[in-house]
């Protein structure tokens, strides 16, 4: 058992440090957390997201929403239609790891608000 005076395990874990670096640059990327909470708050179409993530090019969601697809945090769905339909949502990873973040954008709203005071 550690207390807090006490140190932690100096060793780091190389694969596990790797891994979490990995998802905070996905996520770190310039408008990919707009994207995901637009999935979040419902967004499923192309025009869906860009209107959601205001300033956001086609050329650059489109780029976003493959990467997000490729990292296995959105599915993309093929709707065989006419004209076809492409549909866009969180995977359950994409779910997850928006839940796990939501803990840092209220640490992050804090830190803003006693700055501002």
């Amino acid at each position: 058992m550690t207390t807090a005076s006490q140190p932690r395990d100096p060793m780091i874990h190389e694969p596990s440090c790797r891994s979490f670096q990995n998802i905070m640059e996905t996520v770190g990327r310039r408008w990919t957390s707009a994207i995901l909470l637009a999935g979040q708050r419902g967004a499923r179409r192309f025009g869906e997201y860009r209107l959601s993530v205001p300033g956001i090019s086609d050329r650059l969601l489109a780029q976003r929403l493959k990467e997000l697809e490729a990292e296995g945090l959105m599915v993309r769905t093929v709707i065989p239609t006419t004209p076809v339909q492409v549909r866009y949502e969180l995977s359950p990873d994409g779910e997850e790891l928006m839940r796990l973040l939501q803990p840092l954008v209220e640490w992050g709203h804090r830190r803003a608000t006693a700055a501002a005071s």
